[in-house]
């Protein structure tokens, strides 16, 4: 690919094994950071098992080949490293940031993890006892159990309807066993993407990811199909009655994946109502109005349909005011023109908010490793700002009017406040 002039130059190697090296030379500082991407998120995991990739990545760092979790933290902290693992819906994810000396010694640690974990038995009960604590507070957080809500009828049968944490009771069902098979199944070379930024030359990241990673062979057994269900589902309304101080009201929309062409123009949109203190919602139901106490809007940038949503924290007896106040916004997208001003204000903001996510290696490794793992290629990221700067005002409508017009429902609050605000929703 052909980087701008402010970038660092970006190159793209698979090895023989398969795995798929990212490399970006970036020599300002004496850091190197690196994200090792596993195409095995939650949307991986068998419906009983939810919650599977998060335990796996909560005990990944406890403990492999032959090192204790003791011994793992140590050589980790005693060079002043960083090293942690994470999943999301769409990927399994091991991040790593050293100096540039230490980089060869924290990647053949991360190697051994990746390939080798123990999966001690006690790790693996303590870290269910926290999931399972995490997860029972989220049911006391009214903004969470109203995207719970809002996920589960957007969803139905998708993966993307539950947390990555799962849920009580899948949960609680989880063991070693599992574990270790789910690793089996996933982690393997012609799964992974290795994405490299900092003080490292493309030959000496290629020679040390081979000595690291090279004798890693591909099983003989194909990797298994993802047959993941259609999200088909109509608009309706969820409500979940809770003693709080506020009422959440939040409408959603099934939007598109992050390879549609729809995609960008959803983005934008997304930006321009919600996105900030000059944002749309911000001005006209909180500056204006007074109706809120926080309102926004978000779309995450997923490998299938993403949810755009909208969202207000509200007194109770605004609760159906508010959630006429968000329809009646989101819907003036479908009907009325945004102004050549103002959607050039969003692009301004989404293209600067897109830049500064980009200065740290951390950051430049995980956003090229990431858009190679959702098999959008390095040319996305010159790509995705040019889409942006693209979209004009017939764009933004045609897209809102496809997108934006009947809206899922979610309500938590006082049960009369909610129930008085129903109706007026249908």
């Amino acid at each position: 690919m052909k980087p701008s002039p402010f970038s660092p130059p970006i190159h793209r190697t698979v090895l023989n094994n398969g795995i798929v090296l990212v490399v970006a030379e970036n020599p300002t500082a004496d850091i190197v950071a690196a994200r090792l991407f596993v195409r095995a998120g939650s949307c991986y995991e068998k419906r009983e098992q939810a919650g599977l990739a998060h335990l796996l990545s909560a005990v990944m760092t406890k403990g492999c080949d032959g090192l204790s979790s003791w011994e793992v933290a140590e050589q980790v902290e005693s060079v002043g490293a960083s090293l942690s693992a994470d999943a999301a819906s769409d990927y399994f994810l091991l991040s790593l940031k050293t100096v540039t000396s230490d980089f060869p010694e924290i990647l053949t640690l991360a190697g051994r993890m990746l390939r080798s974990p123990t999966f001690p038995t006690a790790q693996v009960e303590l870290e269910k006892r926290l999931a399972l604590q995490n997860i029972r507070s989220q049911k006391e957080q009214p903004f969470t159990i109203a995207f719970s809500q809002m996920r589960q009828v957007v969803y139905q049968n998708h993966p993307y309807s539950t947390s990555v944490l799962g849920d009580e009771t899948t949960m609680s069902g989880l063991g070693r066993d599992e574990l270790v098979q789910y690793h089996q199944t996933y982690f393997r070379p012609d799964n992974l993407v290795i994405s490299i930024a900092g003080r490292i030359t493309l030959e000496d990241a290629l020679t040390l990811v081979e000595q690291v990673f090279g004798q890693w062979q591909v099983p003989p057994q194909a990797l298994p199909l993802v047959n993941l269900p259609d999200i088909k589902s109509e608009p309706q309304h969820r409500l979940q009655p809770l003693q709080t101080q506020q009422s959440i009201v939040m409408l959603g929309y099934l939007g598109a994946s992050v390879s549609c062409t729809d995609y960008a123009p959803l983005k934008l949109l997304s930006t321009y109502l919600g996105n900030g203190l000059s944002s749309r919602l911000f001005v006209e139901l909180r500056e204006k109005r007074g109706l809120a106490y926080e309102v926004s809007a978000f779309y995450p940038t997923k490998l299938y349909p993403g949810l755009f949503a909208v969202y207000m924290g509200t007194a109770p007896e605004n609760t159906s005011t508010a959630l006429e106040g968000l329809r009646a916004e989101v819907e003036l997208l479908c009907t009325t023109e945004v102004s050549e001003t103002a959607l050039q204000a969003a692009k301004n903001k989404i293209l600067g908010q897109y830049a500064l996510g980009k200065q740290t290696n951390g950051q430049i490794a995980q956003i090229y490793g990431w858009y190679e793992t959702l098999g959008l290629g390095l040319d996305f990221d010159q790509h995705f700002q040019e889409l942006i700067a693209s979209v004009s005002v017939k764009d933004a409508i045609a897209t809102a009017s496809k997108y934006l017009q009947e809206p899922y429902v979610s309500l938590v609050g006082q049960e009369t406040a909610i129930n008085n605000a129903f109706p007026s929703a249908a």
